[in-house]
């Protein structure tokens, strides 16, 4: 019945040796390539030969199977510049600042730092910071900036900050920072977040016409604000907006915020766990100065810039299904003053001692117009 079936497969299965055999011989010819660009000082990436090669192909193999044709290009060109990377011993300056971060930093987290959040008391990076450290001295400020200002001048060895939430996406305020500040990312921390409708005591659910709240709580909230039917107002963080209602006075106003900013701010509960979605969690990421790397990481992000022409953005994926290293985050953000041009944010999974690492980087300096490596690092969940 299957007969059929059964001789297509063996001729696939004949093809495939004949296929990883051409591969063996093509890689290496690649290392005699490798080794004549090392003798003549010669780059290993060529754009205008893999152009040409990359046109020749999609022709060669006709219009149905030219676009498959050249993704299965794109990734043998993207594997054949690392092994020609690995073959010529080529160092890679970021991989050596990650190696020495490495073996420069102490092998346990501290447990006690001056450590900056955004907010005031009560704030969701206040209470990560409170898991994260086990007698931090938390020093507060008004904004995301001035987290990155506080690490940046020294003020303080840490600053927490949210990064993304499971409903709601990246908080893109932080995102559109990043490039204008010097720091590292250290660790990372994954919280559950219950968002709690509080109000002055004595207050009743039917009395609320206004819910204030840091936009990323309300938009995690919305199917719950849209059933009350109230008005939301965006404040600076959800423990200010707690605060803000402690001292309006007001009966008929109530924030979405922690247990905590309950009874800190000495607000009643009207209603627990309002958002929308039951698994909502969010990211934090912990910053520094200077780079530290701690045993066990195994998450990298970095930032980068690319070409602006077509296939750039390809490329550097190929590179990362090449190495065969799982990209567990992409963001994009707009370029000040280049349009349609976009800063890349990528977070990678793979150990710190993994030999794909150096490979690479290697890889992504050699293809890309800016690289900035921010940090190599474990997560934790609070």
């Amino acid at each position: 019945m299957h007969e059929e079936l059964t001789r297509i497969r063996g001729e696939l299965d004949r093809i495939d040796r004949q296929m990883v055999e051409l591969f063996k011989e093509r890689m290496e010819l690649s290392s005699q390539v490798a080794a004549y660009k090392r003798e003549h000082d010669l780059p290993i990436l060529v754009a205008s030969r893999e152009r040409e090669l990359l046109a020749k192909v999609a022709e060669q193999a006709g219009m149905e199977l030219a676009d498959y044709t050249q993704v299965l290009y794109r990734t043998l060109l993207a594997v054949s510049r690392a092994y020609q990377h690995a073959r010529l011993g080529v160092d890679s300056e970021l991989y050596n600042d990650l190696q020495r971060t490495l073996h420069n930093t102490e092998n346990l987290f501290p447990p006690r730092a001056t450590v900056v959040c955004q907010g005031i008391e009560g704030a969701y990076s206040q209470i990560v910071c409170d898991k994260m450290f086990k007698a931090p001295v938390i020093r507060f400020s008004p904004s995301f900036a001035g987290v990155f200002r506080a690490v940046e001048q020294g003020e303080c060895r840490y600053g927490i900050l949210p990064i993304e939430n499971s409903t709601a996406g990246s908080v893109k305020g932080v995102y559109d920072l990043m490039d204008k500040y010097n720091f590292s990312i250290v660790r990372s921390a994954r919280m559950k977040i219950g968002h709690n409708l509080l109000a002055l005591p004595g207050t009743k659910l039917e009395d609320v016409k206004e819910v204030i709240s840091h936009e990323q709580a309300i938009s995690q909230c919305a199917g719950y604000l849209a059933k009350l039917g109230v008005k939301a107002t965006v404040a600076a963080n959800t423990a200010m907006a707690a605060r803000e209602v402690r001292e309006s006075g007001r009966s008929d106003v109530a924030a979405l915020s922690s247990r905590f900013c309950a009874e800190h701010y000495g607000l009643s509960i009207l209603e627990e766990n309002v958002q929308d979605q039951d698994s909502n969690y969010t990211r934090f990421i912990c910053i520094s100065k200077q780079p530290e790397i701690y045993p066990g990481a195994d998450r990298t992000s970095l930032m980068l810039t690319l070409p602006h022409r077509p296939g750039s953005l390809y490329n550097i994926m190929s590179i990362f299904a090449a190495l065969d290293i799982n990209l567990q985050k992409l963001e994009s953000r707009p370029l000040l003053g280049r349009e349609f041009e976009f800063m890349f944010y990528f977070d990678l999974e793979a150990s710190v001692y993994a030999p794909e690492l150096e490979r690479m980087f290697l890889e992504l300096e050699a293809n890309t117009e800016r690289l900035r490596w921010l940090g190599t690092y474990s997560e934790v969940l609070c």
